[in-house]
């Protein structure tokens, strides 16, 4: 006898929200080209920028794609691991984010319509997979050799300026990138590498842009302790201390019960005595510079200011490594072991006002492998933006640097690739050959967007595109300024392989793995609409 249970089983407990099938799909994919869509604008030299604006009320103006990607307040899950290829771009590349999530919105669309006509998902993700590796394998066909030439490196990073804040400037902030990665970049047994860490970076509201400046050394934010002492040291003989010069507290409770005068006077006597035996190790090191990381009496401050040593107090630990890169001081924390052959050497140690408050300079060191910039903007919004556009091109000039190749950009290999693909796709037949030609028009989107922002018909552009590589002009990339196609190489438009490669590697999987998810279960009531409801939580912020 057969008995069916007329009460339906429940699995997921009440309030579980469950998305299944082509709808999940259609969601996710959704929500993707949502984010793309709202980066896409900002893409290329003539890229807009967006205000976004929080909760609080502050306001960030910027057209750097991982930014305005940072800041908004996301909250659908398939919309967060679109953030994710931006976040991983600008880790590994710092530049390119708009372009890698522009891409990625771009496949899941192309993606879309094999869905619709029955293509199986699985087989996009595999067809994508060949894609992607072919695209990648051929890369290395469009490399152009920096040799060491600072001349290409100059023009990556003006091409990663150009459309930026600092784009009316862009030949003037260049050469401080370029000159920044030189003087920190190393090459250890044959591999070369580039610690951007090691290019501290001060920003300064007052002033224009080109107010900043490439320090041959370290820029502190931080001011004498004592007026007495002078305001500049040439030849300076640096000591780096990160001890403080102070009498010491016992490590355990102590009590001193003073019964004369007498030996109050004596106390006192003995500190000042025990304070000025520090002060005279210090100048007979014959440093006349003191940098300390911790706190400094103020006795000892007298007895220093007296003795004419230039000193600051309670210099980050991160300055400390740095002044001991860019002088060659050796860090002492005892100060019995200070000696002469512990000290850093520059030719200038001064303090200068700059803008409103006071700041040391520490320059002229023989072999700095530390540097600083000073940025300096009119306003406290441009000088964050400039902070964020140098950010992007000294890391790009630093990648450049590290691989020792460039590739031409204005979507020139984007449409060299996909020419290629194209061919590729033929050589492999079955319905893989339909993913890949999708993938093939999904990288013609980067020069379809640089078209549709500097305000040229795209698809008048794209097609005398196609025909300029269809005539063998591999380079020949989209003309922003005046329209049509113009040869890259020749316009010294260039940017480093890794950002591209990098790009197509991280759209690919994170399309991938967006259209392998055909269910949704969600036990925190996420809005599973495709149209993510003010952007998913976008609430906070208006653009």
């Amino acid at each position: 006898m057969l008995i069916i249970n007329p009460y339906p089983i429940f699995i997921l407990k009440e309030g579980t929200e469950r998305t299944r099938g082509r709808s999940a799909q259609s969601n996710n994919i959704a929500a993707a080209k949502a984010v793309a869509d709202a980066v896409r604008s900002t893409l290329g030299p003539k890229g807009m920028d967006k205000m976004l604006v929080d909760s609080m009320g502050d306001v960030v103006i910027t057209n750097d794609g991982a930014t305005i990607l940072k800041e908004m307040d996301i909250e659908h899950p398939a919309a967060k691991m679109i953030i994710e290829v931006a976040k991983t771009q600008e880790q590994h590349c710092y530049d390119g984010t708009t372009s890698a999530v522009v891409l990625s919105g771009e496949l899941l669309k192309r993606s879309e319509d094999l869905i619709e006509q029955n293509v199986h998902p699985t087989v996009i993700c595999e067809g994508f997979r060949l894609a992607a590796e072919k695209a990648i394998s051929l890369l290395e066909g469009h490399g152009i050799s920096t040799d060491d030439n600072d001349a290409i490196l100059l023009e990556v990073a003006k091409t990663s300026l150009t459309g930026k804040s600092a784009g009316a400037v862009k030949a003037f902030m260049a050469d401080i990138c370029v000159r920044a990665v030189n003087a920190v970049g190393m090459v250890d047994e044959g591999e070369r590498i580039v610690d951007l860490s090691d290019i501290k970076v001060e920003k300064r509201q007052g002033g224009s842009i080109k107010d900043s400046t490439l320090i041959d050394g370290i820029l502190l934010d931080k001011e004498r302790v004592h007026a007495g002492m002078p305001r500049s040291i040439n030849d300076a003989r640096i000591a780096l201390i990160n001890s403080a010069v102070e009498v010491k507290k016992t490590e355990v409770d102590a009590k001193i019960q003073i019964t004369d005068p007498n030996q109050l006077a004596s106390f006192l006597a003995e500190e000042e005595n025990y304070i000025r035996g520090l002060v005279d190790k210090i100048t007979a090191s014959g440093a006349n510079v003191l940098i300390c990381q911790k706190g400094i009496d103020e006795l000892a401050q007298h007895y220093l200011s007296k003795a004419g040593v230039f000193t600051i107090r309670r210099a980050k630990k991160s300055d400390m490594e740095a002044l001991s890169k860019a002088t060659g001081a050796q860090i002492v924390t005892n100060m019995d072991d200070l000696s002469a052959d512990d000290l850093g050497h520059a030719a200038r140690v001064e303090e200068r006002k700059i803008g409103e408050s006071d700041m040391t300079f520490v320059t002229g060191c023989p072999e700095a492998k530390s540097v600083s910039v000073l940025l300096r903007g009119g306003t406290e919004h441009v000088v964050d933006e400039i902070r964020r556009a140098f950010d992007d091109a000294v890391g790009v000039v630093s990648v450049a640097w590290e691989d020792g190749a460039v590739l031409t950009g204005g979507g020139s290999v984007l449409a060299a690739l996909s020419r290629d693909l194209r061919t590729y796709a033929e050589t492999i037949g079955g319905r893989e050959q339909m993913a890949i030609e999708a993938f093939a028009s999904a990288l013609e989107i980067i020069p379809r967007t640089l078209a549709e922002n500097a305000g040229l018909d795209p698809v008048t552009t794209l097609i005398a595109l196609r025909k300029a590589h269809a005539d063998g002009a591999s380079h020949a990339g989209i003309n922003v300024y005046e329209g049509g196609v113009v040869d890259m190489k020749e316009a010294n438009v260039v940017e480093p392989m890794r950002v591209v490669e990098q790009a197509i590697q991280s759209a690919t999987e994170t399309a991938i793995m967006i259209l392998r998810i055909d269910d949704v279960i969600s036990s925190k009531g996420v809005p599973m609409d495709g149209g993510m409801g003010d952007m998913g939580g976008m609430g906070d912020f208006q653009m």
